[in-house]
């Protein structure tokens, strides 16, 4: 009598288990690429949910450089600007812009979640992974995890002063790096120690790239949404 009640749940669990199978890519990564799987995994995990920023997040803002022309590649990779993370990142991202609104500041979205063929394509113009993520290994842009960001002062709603420009290549991007204008060195500070304050993580040669930590929970994923 018992095992005839536990086949039914034995066999949900399995059914469950077989829908979650990922393919794996010719690196042997397992990267989600549908949105049936998508969505099955949402079902099982709503912290897997992929959150519009501009619906979440009141008065963020955008400049989406892989739209355009505008970027390291040179090429428009997206053609789309609509921007996405997690919804754990995007919690803490959404107390981040708080923080920094209470400051007079707000965020600007360079790039959030990146679908996994747009890493492959980065990687082929710059292959060092100091600056473009290996796509043996995958990115925290393709988990959902990981934003490249500035900030806008809200008097003016413009962009403030940073070391550099987004996506620059120069040892002036490093997080070692000394700005002669204490303006810049203050506000990349500001940035950094509110990004790490709500559990992200920095890099060290890019001011504007941050992830959370456990990135590894989230899979990778090869889908425009």
């Amino acid at each position: 009598m018992r095992i005839r009640l536990l086949l039914p749940l034995l066999g949900a669990i399995i059914s469950q288990a077989n829908a979650q199978k990922i393919p794996v890519n010719k690196y042997g990564l397992a990267v989600l690429n549908t949105q049936q799987q998508y969505e099955q995994l949402v079902k099982n995990d709503s912290n897997q949910q992929l959150v519009n920023l501009e619906h979440y997040i009141p008065g963020i803002k955008k400049d989406i450089r892989y739209a355009t022309t505008n970027n390291f590649t040179k090429q428009r990779l997206y053609t789309r600007t609509d921007i996405y993370l997690r919804l754990p990142a995007a919690k803490a991202l959404k107390a981040v812009q708080e923080a920094l609104r209470k400051k007079g500041y707000g965020l600007l979205i360079y790039d959030a979640y990146r679908p996994y063929h747009i890493t492959e394509a980065m990687f082929k113009i710059v292959p060092n992974d100091l600056y473009a993520a290996d796509p043996r290994k995958g990115s925290g842009h393709n988990r959902g995890v990981a934003v490249d960001l500035s900030m806008v002062d809200l008097k003016t709603n413009k962009p403030v002063a940073m070391p550099t420009d987004f996506d620059d290549f120069t040892l002036k991007a490093h997080e070692n790096y000394t700005p002669a204008d204490p303006a810049v060195a203050a506000h990349r500070k500001l940035l950094r120690d509110t990004m790490k304050q709500h559990g992200f993580k920095g890099s060290s040669t890019e001011w504007w790239h941050y992830y959370l930590p456990d990135y590894k929970k989230y899979p990778l994923m090869d889908i425009f949404f």
